[in-house]
């Protein structure tokens, strides 16, 4: 038995959530009417047959380290006629329900042991993967089955039965008896039933005995109804948000967090990151103040969902910092403004509360480039978000600094001839890598480079990213991403900056890949690493995961940076050496902006006599025929950062601390090669 009147609460929730999240459900019913569609178990074609059945499941049997789709398909590979024997025994209603899930579960155990692929270390088979097979057969009998998701609301209903975590294939019994008991109750509820009926569109299964219904109620009442008070600290009845104009007001309360502060934790992997980053990018992108619903409107989210990734990263970041909090009249900690000001909406604006970021806040998203974190939007407009004022310092920029080959060459050590190569290099091959050893200002180049090639300082049109051995296609393109309590399709940074650049097709965005090569370059970009040449520009294939059409735009360059002097990374594949050019930077000792830059900021001997010595090591290094010229010692270590001053001790410094070890990493098997350098840079500070 549960308890109808907190049943009723959650009937009444449900009516009022369904349409804010049905876009993101919705394909529950419609995998079941493709499951019908495809199913057939005596299909010449098995494997085909299943990877058609199964496509439209998306994170039910694929999230975050789950993988029951991948290894089922991997099973119909390995052993197609034993895998269709054991669906066919699954699908046999005369046997009893636990014996027919104990012998795919075993089936599923002893694949794993017996293969000799040394990666089939979980076959991920478990309750829940097999509910999703047997829902997908038969939708009017049977529902999903998740614990996380059924336990708090069988608690929260005071039901006899409370599922406890198990393997055995009894839960799955006891859990359906208890879904037969919330079903009834809501196919008794004409709202409900009303409701789902006019968002069912005919590429949905009807589900007429509302088993699914059901297993959506359960998943909503768990996620939503349920997790609201955890998830969120924005209270209704807040007396604070009563009062007119942004509260707290920044006499009652400041988290005591500066611009250089927000910086640092922006940078801070821990912190920053796709839902967290994208919920952070989705209000600067709409001026720094909207409201939840505005928010998920835009971005196809619910807007509890909003609220409740608001409050989860200001819980962060107050656990990062330890920062003070707005407290309640009742003593009730407010974790929100740590991140805003707020205030009641009007009658005319969406939803119930204006959020705008905190000033210090905005001011360091603007410096750290949030965009590139921007969640996809259901479209490009922005009619129901407010427009930037004054007020809050949000105006957007509208025009941005010059930037000509003059400011290039001033700034790059390059000769005007070499940056004519550059740039038709860029232009005929829409992808290029600068090449070279450390010191010789690839990042640097690859900004400025962008900034030439768009004439101004456009931030706005240009990402950035830093390749390393676990970068994926997860994270570059799409993929399922923790959000809340459970896993989402989330599109990745590369993914949303083509539909930005897309979006504006009369001016060219650039993408900067730092350490190009420390990445698994077919892994990252998977499908799109042949439609990234510039022959296939603005051509369309399917994306792995949504099945989507996808394109790279053709006003979109990609320029990567690569470490030539990293003895640790293995050779660039010729997958990548085809798709981009390939351009050398060399040291910039002898170019005319590297002398101006002397004679602007250096006047000392000493430091002229280390470049004269700096020339002639450059080329020891070139000659080596263990070493080579993406050896050489690059410029940019003698370039002094904002700030700094020129002093002999710093540049003592930079040949102690960062020339010196590196020589002695080249020619650690030849100690009297690097004793005789040692000396002769060390002898220009003593003469």
């Amino acid at each position: 038995m549960i308890n109808l009147a907190k049943m009723k609460a959650m009937e009444e929730a449900y009516v009022k959530y369904l349409p804010e999240y049905w876009k993101g459900e919705g394909y529950k019913w419609r995998a079941i009417q493709n499951f019908q569609k495809y199913w057939d178990i005596d299909a010449a074609d098995f494997v085909l047959m299943l990877e058609k059945a199964l496509a439209k499941t998306y994170n039910l049997l694929a999230s975050g380290f789950y993988f029951a789709k991948r290894m089922i398909l991997g099973f119909a590979k390995d052993d197609t006629d034993g895998l269709r024997e054991t669906f066919r025994i699954l699908y046999d209603e005369t046997r009893p329900l636990t014996e027919r899930v104990e012998r795919f579960v075993s089936y599923a155990e002893d694949r794993k042991l017996n293969h000799n692929d040394t990666d089939w270390k979980n076959h991920f088979q478990d309750l829940h993967a097999i509910s999703v097979y047997l829902w997908l057969r038969y939708p009017d009998k049977y529902y999903l089955y998740k614990y996380s998701e059924i336990r708090p609301v069988a608690i929260a209903l005071e039901s006899d039965y409370i599922p406890q975590k198990s393997s055995s294939a009894d839960a799955l019994v006891g859990y359906y008896n208890l879904c037969n008991e919330i079903c009834a109750q809501i196919s008794n509820n004409k709202l409900i039933i009303e409701t789902i009926t006019n968002l069912l569109t005919g590429d949905c299964y009807p589900d007429p005995q509302y088993k699914t219904l059901t297993s959506d109620f359960i998943f909503c009442a768990n996620r939503y109804y349920l997790s609201k008070d955890d998830d969120t600290d924005f209270d209704e009845n807040d007396p604070l948000l009563n009062d007119e104009g942004w509260r707290p007001t920044l006499e009652e309360y400041s988290p005591g967090i500066s611009k250089e502060d927000w910086l640092m934790l922006l940078n801070n992997p821990e912190i920053i990151g796709p839902v967290w980053g994208g919920t952070l990018a989705a209000f600067y992108d709409a001026g720094g103040q909207a409201t939840c619903s505005q928010i998920g409107k835009t971005f196809e989210k619910s807007p509890y969902s909003i609220s409740g990734y608001c409050t989860n990263l200001a819980k962060r970041i107050y656990k990062e910092t330890k920062c003070p909090l707005s407290i309640r009249e009742n003593g009730k900690e407010r974790y929100w403004p740590i991140l805003f000001q707020g205030k009641a909406a009007d009658s005319s604006t969406p939803g119930t509360f204006l959020w705008k970021l905190r000033s210090e806040l905005y001011d360091a998203l603007t410096e750290f480039h949030i965009e590139r974190y921007l969640w996809p939007k259901v479209k490009e407009n922005h009619d129901s978000l407010p427009e930037a004022s004054e007020e809050n310092h949000l105006a957007e920029k509208t025009s941005y600094e010059p930037y000509g080959q003059e400011d290039f060459l001033a700034e790059v050590f390059m000769s005007s001839e070499d940056l004519n190569q550059l740039i038709g290099l860029l232009k005929r091959k829409k992808n290029i890598i600068l090449q070279g050893a450390p010191g010789v200002g690839k990042t640097f180049t690859a900004k400025r480079l962008a900034y030439l090639s768009m004439g101004c300082k456009d931030t706005n049109r240009v990402a950035f990213v830093q390749f390393h051995q676990n970068y994926s296609y997860e994270d570059f393109i799409m993929g399922y991403k923790p959000d809340g309590a459970d896993f989402s399709l989330q599109t990745g940074i590369f993914y949303n900056f083509c539909d930005k650049a897309r979006s504006d097709p009369s001016r060219d965005y650039f993408f900067i890949i730092d350490e190009i090569n420390r990445g698994n370059m077919s892994k990252i970009f998977g499908e799109l690493l042949q439609l990234i040449e510039a022959d296939y520009r603005g051509e369309e294939t399917l994306l792995a995961y949504n099945h989507q059409p996808f394109s790279v735009p053709r006003n979109l360059y990609l320029i990567g940076m690569m470490n030539t002097a990293d003895r640790s990374l293995a050779l660039i594949d010729y997958a990548l050496r085809r798709r981009f050019g390939f351009f050398e930077m060399k040291p910039g000792f002898a170019s005319k902006g590297f002398e101006n830059y002397c004679e602007q900021n250096i006047h000392d001997e000493i430091f002229k006599s280390l470049v004269e010595q700096l020339v002639i090591l450059n080329k020891d290094i070139k000659d080596d025929p263990a070493l080579g010229p993406g050896f050489r010692i690059g410029h940019s270590y003698f370039c002094l950062r904002a700030g700094e001053q020129y002093s002999e001790d710093w540049l003592h410094s930079v040949v102690k601390y960062d020339i010196l070890p590196t020589l002695k990493e080249y020619w650690f098997d030849d100690a009297e090669r690097y004793e005789a350098w040692e000396g002769k840079l060390e002898g220009v500070f003593n003469d």
